[in-house]
């Protein structure tokens, strides 16, 4: 085995485990429970935690490069450091780190923060990395589908600015790919940044209204007061992550995810195809 993936029972890190299977590549998951994991027979699985010291130096043994994402979670940066600093300790010093966009701009969103501090540790204790930044998952619309089809509201506070949200296949690819090359690479690879970007910029008033030509009746965007989605999050989260997802909520108003010049072209160069729609997804969720 040469590649660790953590975060593998996301919705990230699956599509990364079953992107690195249709590669044939070596890899090894990490995760608290194995048997609850439901990976393929052919897939090792070993079990632990980030902050499961002994865990994490025996799912190490052997391994040349780590996929690393985390959760967010009240001691995530704590998570972070001592993952990193055990793979040096391991000898391990390939990293693909799953950041996300604006990490080092959004101080005051914490685990945009967190993020940037890892990418900081990252090229200051000289890492071979590639740093991957996401920006909105579309496949969070997943959790807003029955308030917009039941409701007829769009109900995510995203602004007028616009995200230039990303499918969470497209993360993977690009992670799976990255790995491999940094696995495969004869020397020590430079540090590089990777925007992760969709082909669509939408804004609050904008994801309504593909959501109403979808759905053949009119979608009205909830607007930009975070209240509201603040209390909605506290129903199914504790209070202080519904508080950090309103702190998100107002950096997309505030800033939005705009994409830099060629982050779209460099994506799809990369992966040899266009790159998921927003459109494509609401689709499928409707027909679902």
């Amino acid at each position: 085995m040469t590649i660790l993936i953590t975060g593998a029972t996301g919705r990230v890190g699956r599509n990364v485990v079953n992107q690195l299977l249709r590669r044939g590549a070596d890899f090894r998951v990490l995760t608290r429970d194995p048997a609850k994991a439901g990976f393929a027979a052919n897939v090792e699985v070993v079990k632990g935690d980030l902050l499961d010291i002994d865990a994490l130096r025996a799912a190490f043994r052997g391994i040349k490069t780590l996929f690393l994402l985390n959760a967010v979670a009240g001691d995530e940066y704590t998570q972070t450091m001592i993952t990193l600093n055990i793979a040096r300790e391991c000898g391990v010093e390939r990293v693909v780190y799953l950041s996300v966009f604006g990490a080092d701009v959004s101080v005051n969103v914490p685990h945009f923060a967190v993020k940037y501090g890892a990418e900081r540790m990252l090229k200051e204790m000289d890492f071979s990395a590639t740093i991957l930044r996401p920006t909105y998952f579309i496949d969070n619309e997943v959790m807003i589908k029955d308030v917009v089809m039941n409701h007829g509201v769009y109900p995510m506070p995203i602004g007028g600015i616009g995200l230039a949200m990303v499918d969470t296949r497209d993360i993977a690819e690009v992670a799976a790919i990255e790995l491999i090359r940094r696995d495969q690479a004869s020397g020590k690879l430079p540090v590089e940044t990777i925007n992760l970007v969709g082909p669509d910029t939408l804004t609050g008033e904008g994801a309504a209204a593909v959501w109403g030509e979808v759905l053949g009746r009119e979608i009205i965007y909830g607007g930009d007061n975070p209240d509201a989605f603040e209390a909605s999050m506290a129903e199914f989260m504790p209070k202080w992550m519904a508080y950090e997802m309103r702190l998100m909520a107002e950096r997309y108003v505030s800033h939005g995810m705009l994409p830099q010049d060629g982050d779209r072209e460099r994506l799809v160069t990369l992966l040899g195809r266009p790159l998921h729609t927003y459109r494509d997804v609401v689709t499928a969720l409707a027909a679902q």
